[in-house]
């Protein structure tokens, strides 16, 4: 058991960067996608990569790690297995949360909003962009679901892609993509003495509107 005492003294100062008032964008998703491409150009290890939480069916919160894979006007997207435990979750209760953390620029974004399926459209087109081993894999995991072993999930991998080498794959009903519709969006920028720049932006009466948080 790790020391508790050691846990309580990891502290990391912050003082990379500052964001005030005069860097906001009036528009929280131009200025998302302007962090966004700073991550990128920072080589952040998996930029896109965001928590996603959920209400379980008990009410209580549940969270995993997914991946954007689009963003929109009004909407940030991502893909999964429909009947997985967030699929169901978010069919029977559509709103979510995200959590962004870029560690090396010192910056979080959090993001809550309504939740809808992404158009079979869109979602065809992401599953044809995908690798073939990844198509194989959507039709070959029964996501959330029990497994005897792992030798039983590459077993149907296997069994999967040798049908799929003469009769490539379609997206199955099961998989697609779901967009939250942000109404709320935060920006956190690190700053020393634990006196965060944070600044809060709601989507009010078809406009979005911004004030500075305390850290």
């Amino acid at each position: 058991m790790i020391d508790s005492k050691k846990i309580a003294s990891i502290r990391k100062d912050y003082s990379l960067r500052e964001f005030d008032e005069t860097h906001v964008n009036p528009n929280p998703i131009i200025q998302f996608n302007e962090w966004f491409n700073e991550a990128l150009d920072a080589e952040v290890m998996e930029p896109n990569a965001m928590t996603l939480a959920t209400v379980g069916f008990d009410g209580k919160p549940c969270g995993r790690i997914v991946l954007l894979k689009g963003i929109e006007e009004n909407g940030f997207v991502f893909y999964t297995n429909y009947d997985s435990n967030k699929g169901k979750q978010l069919r029977t209760n559509p709103y979510a949360a995200l959590v962004f953390f870029w560690p090396e620029l010192q910056r979080q974004v959090r993001i809550e909003g309504e939740v809808k399926k992404n158009s079979e459209k869109d979602a065809d087109a992401y599953f044809l962009s995908r690798p073939f081993e990844s198509q194989v894999g959507a039709h070959a995991s029964n996501q959330s679901q029990p497994l005897k072993n792992r030798e039983e999930l590459e077993n149907e991998f296997i069994r999967l892609k040798a049908i799929f080498s003469t009769e490539p794959p379609v997206r199955p009903k099961h998989w697609g993509g779901f967009k939250v519709i942000a109404h709320k969006i935060e920006f956190w920028q690190g700053r020393p003495n634990r006196l965060h720049d944070r600044f809060e932006f709601t989507f009010s009466k078809g406009a979005w509107v911004n004030k500075r948080l305390s850290p």
